[in-house]
């Protein structure tokens, strides 16, 4: 099984007709969508076509008990701690006309986790398990997130993060970042662009993944490039992957964790690092035509999956 550890959420997706000005009005489309990037990654693991699980902490009301529902309707096997004193999380994602997100996070539940919540057995049991550092920007949840890293990789489990996030990482600084991490093992690193250029002060793609490696010793790094592609570098390969040509985005939440998910659920069944990174390409490109991480499976999408 792959496990996921970390957020599962509501994402609130506001997307315009016009500009908004402080104190005025305008309409545009809300829609409430099921998210949380570690969760997202599982449900994508699992459309396709691997074993996935999920381990988090939720709060104990309507919203919670749906978004279970909905994880386990994925196909995810959901090992969800429901928290009374805290609610179910919630994010909010504002996007613009060429299809970017901004969003704003809630300290839900899902920054309540604590170490001795974690299913140890399945942590066990897993051989990957896959962090995002919306785990690790505070504690809680860092230490549950580390501790379940430490229990997976102990027990021969590889290990994959996201960094999630550029801004947070400039605002705590590429040091603090680097003591967060220090007792992270990875062997899978999946920085978008800007995290990459964050956390390494490079810009040209080969020269970021190649400071990654030296921060990550033996790490995959899957440099996601949006609308072109990603680079990936291992120990043996060195290569631009380009991307789906597509028209201008629709939405571009949840993009980057369902090539997350595409990538580890081809890779790891497969080894083939380049194979992975073209079926990611494909999938995070349908996801950035749609509204929605996970939006429904459709007759286009259905094919790339077998």
């Amino acid at each position: 099984m792959i496990l996921a550890v970390g957020d599962l959420v509501w994402d609130v997706v506001v997307k315009p007709d016009g500009l908004l000005l402080p104190g005025g009005d305008t309409t545009g489309s809300i829609k409430l969508a099921p998210g949380g990037s570690a969760a997202n990654v599982a449900a994508w693991i699992a459309r396709c076509g691997e074993r996935a699980g999920f381990v988090g902490a939720v709060g104990a009301d309507v919203l919670g008990d749906l978004i279970v529902a909905d994880l386990r309707q994925e196909g995810v096997e959901a090992h969800v701690i429901r928290l009374r004193h805290s609610e179910t999380g919630v994010v909010l994602a504002l996007i613009d006309r060429a299809g970017q997100r901004s969003m704003v996070t809630n300290r839900g539940a899902d920054h309540q986790l604590l170490p001795d919540m974690l299913p140890e057995a399945a942590l066990r049991a897993c051989r990957h398990l896959h962090i995002t550092g919306w785990s690790l920007f505070s504690d809680p949840p860092r230490a549950a997130a580390l501790r379940a890293a430490q229990i997976a990789s102990a027990s021969g489990a590889t290990i994959s993060f996201d960094p999630a996030s550029y801004q947070i990482i400039r605002e705590i600084g590429r040091d603090q970042f680097d003591r967060i991490t220090a007792d992270l093992p990875v062997d899978i690193l999946f920085p978008n662009r800007d995290e990459g250029q964050a956390l390494t002060g490079e810009r040209d793609p080969q020269a970021i993944a190649a400071a990654l490696r030296a921060r990550f010793p033996g790490a995959l790094v899957a440099l996601k490039l949006d609308h072109d592609g990603c680079f990936i570098m291992d120990h043996t390969l060195a290569m631009h992957v380009p991307g789906r040509a597509i028209d201008l985005p629709v939405d571009t939440t949840g993009a980057g964790d369902a090539f997350n998910g595409a990538f580890l659920a081809r890779y790891l069944s497969t080894g083939d690092a380049l194979a992975a990174a073209r079926f990611a390409n494909r999938i995070g490109a349908w996801v950035a035509q749609r509204t929605g991480a996970r939006p429904p499976i459709d007759d286009e999408l259905r094919p790339m999956l077998i």
